[in-house]
């Protein structure tokens, strides 16, 4: 609780003003995909960007994608859950190394997250053969009724939609066969963990953004220019595997189911 007279920052000022559309209550589960350098042109802090989300959620749980499927590859079969950095921009980094309480052990896609929920959502990602299974903190979010804010990032980013992919067809989503890696976790244990890695296919994702905004599921604005998207992981994986019903490649481009 602030004190009498204390002035919001300007990043708990942005938090309120996009979870506000949700509205997300206080004990909810939001995964941030994130690009931070137009609001860091502008001024903005990394640091206390997150303390606002967590702020703004203190019953609940963030999750932060840090994925490696640059760094964690077939010549290099190594992730630990510490010592490998994130591909996926300078707010993850910041979460995973000064804020988050665990890493989920994937060495693909792993994810970082803090709050209640934390260790229930992270900690069985390593166990099924896809990045996106069902015990992926990503499905799980679905099953919780979380959140997911696209800051700085389009739909482009938004991983959920493989959950869909992976249910519906995964031998063509999916390159042949999969590899094991192994995986260090925190406390120096390390684990054989198999998994297979995504097709690199003319994927689609943004095309789910207008019928959201349509339908009301979507609540979008501007932050000194930064785009930011607020959704529930629910509607969003409805509207996938929905289409995916109509059309099992239903993800990709135009061109490329005509093809």
């Amino acid at each position: 609780m602030l004190a009498s007279g204390h002035r919001l920052s300007r990043e708990t000022r942005a938090v309120g003003d996009m979870l506000q559309h949700g509205p997300v209550p206080r004990d909810a589960v939001v995964i941030v995909h994130s690009a931070f350098r137009g609001l860091s042109r502008h001024g903005y802090r990394g640091e206390a960007f997150i303390e606002a989300l967590l702020e703004a959620i203190p019953a609940g749980t963030l999750l932060m994608p840090t994925f490696t499927w640059r760094i964690v590859t077939s010549d290099h079969k190594f992730f630990h859950e510490i010592e490998t950095p994130s591909i996926t921009g300078a707010l993850t980094e910041m979460f995973r190394t000064s804020y988050a309480s665990g890493r989920s052990l994937h060495p693909t896609h792993s994810t970082a997250g803090v709050g209640a929920m934390a260790e229930s959502l992270l900690g069985e990602h390593h166990v099924d053969r896809t990045p996106c299974s069902a015990r992926s903190p990503f499905a799980k979010l679905t099953e919780l009724d979380g959140y997911v804010l696209l800051l700085g990032v389009g739909f482009e980013s938004c991983t959920l939609v493989h959950c869909g992919e992976e249910a519906v067809d995964p031998d063509f989503y999916f390159r042949p066969g999969g590899e094991f890696y192994t995986c260090t976790d925190r406390h120096g244990v390390a684990h054989q963990v198999y998994t297979r890695r995504h097709q690199p296919l003319d994927r689609d994702f943004p095309q789910f953004e207008a019928p959201m905004a349509q339908a009301g599921t979507l609540a979008r604005g501007t932050i000194d220019g930064t785009t930011w998207r607020l959704f529930k992981a629910r509607d969003l994986d409805r509207a996938v595997r929905a289409a995916l019903a109509a059309d099992p490649r239903g993800t990709l481009s135009t061109v490329a189911r005509a093809g």
